[in-house]
């Protein structure tokens, strides 16, 4: 499949999700459940999964004792069943887990899940070894199951405006790309990244590579920038900043822990000789749209645009069901996913 055509079909699109959900309410739910439930993302994940009328969650299984104490008093994770591992992924009925333990935990359950016959969801980045990824993935394939990275960006109403645009040749030739995603960190956090190569760059900087890698494939080069700039003694790599390079672009990646009030801050630009796309905040997105001449849809010149405000984790776990349920393909390939984590490991100074 060439890029335009995996951009075309990349773009999640309301109707086509309705479309899946129409087809899958004559059904029973998917019975599911979380595997590691420590991922900043995980109590979100959970949120949503027991509100969808698509999923049925069994339980809970949070193999270290330590942080299922934890988060056995967290209140979304109230009046849920608390499973052991044999439990969750010995139920033949359970066709699809959530793996959202933390970073370093990741490949190793979501490799256990794949071996017990499970869809998953494995939340980002995925790990720290891409030859571990690379066995992950070779296995599902092998298993016919999907394995679904949790990157929300790619069901962000902002980012498929830019794919339909990158698709239907709005922006002439792309040539540059920035995009910014910072955070504010207190020190509790700080220490959470401090293990992670790169820091922030591999904990943020993920969700744009992975945007950038779907618009313009594998760099040539890639160049970083991995400071520790904050007056805290803590060396943990918290100002990050990588250029990637290609044959006639190149695309800027920046993050860091110390930017008050970052999220209306949160930004992605792109670039072409015919116009260009800038998405700020990129939740709930606006998109700054800019044309040298008109669409059928769009004129000429600048205009902005306020899309539609969908919460994180709806629209790829409603994708991933019409996947299991075999009335989807699922768009992101295992080449495309290695690519994402080889090119973010080279972003924070990993040999990849």
């Amino acid at each position: 499949m060439d890029r335009r055509e995996f951009l075309k079909r990349s773009v999640v699109t309301p109707g086509t999700i309705g479309a899946s959900i129409a087809a899958a309410g004559k059904r029973d739910p998917i019975r599911c459940g979380l595997l590691g439930i420590n991922h900043p993302h995980g109590l979100d994940l959970l949120r949503v999964l027991r509100r969808s009328n698509e999923y049925e969650v069994v339980g809970i299984c949070e193999p270290d004792p330590e942080v299922r104490a934890q988060f056995e008093r967290q209140v979304r994770a109230d009046r849920m069943r608390w499973l052991s591992q044999d439990e969750l992924l010995g139920d033949e009925t359970v066709r699809m887990v959530a793996i959202e333990s933390d970073v370093a935990r990741l490949l190793g359950l979501g490799q256990t899940a794949i071996e017990a016959n499970k869809h998953i969801h494995l939340d980002k980045p995925a790990g720290m070894s891409l030859p571990q990824f690379n066995s992950l993935l070779d296995e599902a394939k092998r298993r016919n199951l999907t394995v679904q990275m949790g990157y929300m960006f790619r069901y962000n109403p902002g980012f498929d405006l830019i794919r339909r645009a990158a698709n239907e040749h709005w922006l002439g030739d792309v040539y540059y790309i920035h995009g910014s995603m910072c955070t504010d960190y207190g020190s509790e956090q700080r220490q959470r990244i401090a293990s992670y190569p790169g820091g922030i760059m591999f904990v943020l900087g993920c969700h744009l590579i992975d945007m950038i890698v779907l618009l313009l494939g594998t760099p040539l080069k890639v160049t970083s920038f991995l400071r520790h700039d904050a007056d805290v003694d803590d060396g943990v790599i918290d100002n990050t900043l990588a250029v990637l390079e290609y044959a006639n672009a190149m695309a800027v990646v920046e993050t860091a822990v110390m930017e008050p009030q970052p999220f209306p801050a949160r930004r992605f630009k792109i670039c072409g000789t015919e116009g260009s796309i800038t998405l700020e905040p990129l939740e709930p997105p606006i998109a700054r749209l800019s044309l040298r001449t008109p669409t059928q849809e769009f004129k000429a010149g600048t205009q902005e645009l306020r899309l539609k405000s969908i919460p994180r984790h709806v629209r790829d776990l409603e994708d991933l069901a019409g996947c299991i349920r075999g009335e989807d393909d699922f768009t992101y390939s295992k080449e495309h996913d290695l690519s994402v984590q080889k090119t973010l490991l080279k972003a924070c100074g990993v040999k990849a």
